[in-house]
């Protein structure tokens, strides 16, 4: 739905502000999501960046994800900025990857209100020159990807909250059949495309959900080419629909697929534990919903890690919405989303793997120190150690690990080397900190 943000988190552009909080989560589970949500014939996709698809990123994004859709590359802004000349290559890029690492491609999106080049939108067009645009737009962008493209969502945002038709460009120099034009002119670029009409707040029944419904059964009705709907999903903390799985079910039972397509939760920041909890209790709650439904084709979340969501400068003060924080580490809304594609792993047996702080030298207003994590009849694939300090301490800078702090909480994370501690083995990690009036040594949790 709206652009990925790039660049630095306002936490880390503000000079001495206090870290972002990550709370201790459960270590990720072994099996990746693409291979759970496989053994249920479900897809589970994100949106991605095509600049930043390279080291972790990329590998993430490679490994845990079954679909990819460009969050920007493919509207009508970035692929035709001037009338006539064309900008493939980050959508290309995207493809090639998708392709490199065995994924579905969700292209997105090709009739929209927003992001389209000031050429268009700042001309003066009849009805005819208007639908001679878009027809040829679609032709040529679902024509360069024909037989790539698992899905398309062909119309985006049409309606407004009470349900009638959002005035834009389209609707008012077309009329309502743009809509049903755009899906005709689609699938004859492309007939094996899955053709999907994308939207917000329609999760649940209601007004706007409604109004969606009621078009998806007249184009059915007319014969016009329409495979599935997507409901975006961009919720606020504890805010899931209590209607969700009655709404996919009723549009699945008019004949279409249903996807959820742009999956976050935000929440008002800073994030804490209690948050986090409830945030991936919202997901698991998202991802069950569409587990249960047969013609729910899977679950996109809308960008993979905080540092690449569109939310903070979208919603000030709001943020952490995706299932991995800042650092690329999985928050628990990460598990959450696993157990709901069917993961049984478990956490290691009690005290089977535990982590020690020590002082390693101080002085006068600094002091280093170390926590050492071991396993004894147990293994961990990744971990993260969290404590809070008692009196005021302050970490400056860590290695072998990923550090964040929130006031008096600390929560440190697995390095993209060190997240493996055997059976019978160790891994440790230091940090240095300040210190005024005394530097107690916390208790450390290991999650």
């Amino acid at each position: 739905m709206r652009s990925l943000r790039t660049g630095l988190s306002l936490a880390a552009l503000v000079t001495g502000a206090a870290l972002l909080f990550t709370a201790p989560v459960a270590h990720a589970a072994g099996t990746p999501l693409r291979d759970l949500a496989d053994a249920k014939g479900k897809v589970i996709g994100t949106a991605v960046t095509g600049s930043k698809l390279t080291g972790t990123y990329g590998d993430i994004a490679g490994a845990q994800f079954s679909s990819l859709t460009p969050g920007n590359a493919m509207k009508w802004g970035t692929v035709e900025p001037a009338q006539g000349s064309f900008d493939w290559s980050e959508a290309d890029q995207i493809v090639a990857f998708a392709q490199a690492h065995h994924q579905q491609v969700r292209g997105h999106t090709l009739v929209w209100h927003s992001q389209n080049p000031s050429w268009l939108t700042n001309g003066t067009w009849t009805s005819a020159q208007l639908g001679s645009l878009l027809r040829n737009h679609i032709g040529t962008e679902v024509g360069r990807y024909k037989g790539e493209i698992a899905a398309w969502d062909v119309v985006n945002e049409p309606f407004n909250e009470d349900g009638t038709y959002r005035s834009t460009l389209w609707y008012d120099g077309l009329g309502a059949d743009y809509i049903a034009n755009a899906l005709t002119w689609a699938h004859a670029a492309d007939p094996a495309a899955k053709l999907y009409i994308n939207d917000y707040n329609v999760e649940g029944v209601g007004a706007k959900s409604n109004a969606l419904y009621n078009l998806v059964k007249d184009l059915k009705n007319r014969g016009v080419p329409i495979d599935g709907v997507g409901l975006q999903a961009h919720l606020i903390l504890g805010q899931v629909p209590s209607s969700l799985q009655q709404n996919i079910q009723r549009f699945a039972d008019l004949g279409v697929d249903v996807a959820i397509t742009e999956l976050d939760v935000r929440m008002a920041l800073p994030a804490d534990s209690a948050k986090l909890a409830q945030q991936a209790a919202d997901y698991k709650s998202v991802v069950n919903a569409c587990a249960a439904v047969a013609r729910c084709a899977g679950v996109t979340v809308w960008g993979f890690a905080d540092s690449d969501s569109w939310v903070p400068s979208t919603f000030p003060g709001y943020g952490a919405a995706t299932p991995y924080d800042e650092n690329y580490a999985p928050k628990p809304a990460y598990s959450a989303i696993a157990e709901a594609l069917g993961d049984t792993a478990t956490p290691p047996p009690t005290g089977a793997c535990t982590a020690a702080y020590s002082v390693t030298s101080q002085w006068n207003t600094g002091f280093t120190g170390q926590v050492k994590i071991s396993c004894s009849g147990a293994s961990l694939s990744s971990w993260r150690a969290g404590w809070t300090f008692g009196a005021g301490q302050q970490i400056t800078q860590a290695w072998n690990a990923t550090c964040t702090q929130s006031g008096s909480a600390v929560s440190c994370g697995n390095a993209s080397y060190n997240g493996s501690v055997p059976d019978g083995g160790s891994v440790t990690f230091g940090f240095n900190g300040s210190w005024s009036g005394s530097n107690p040594v916390p208790a450390v949790t290991l999650g």
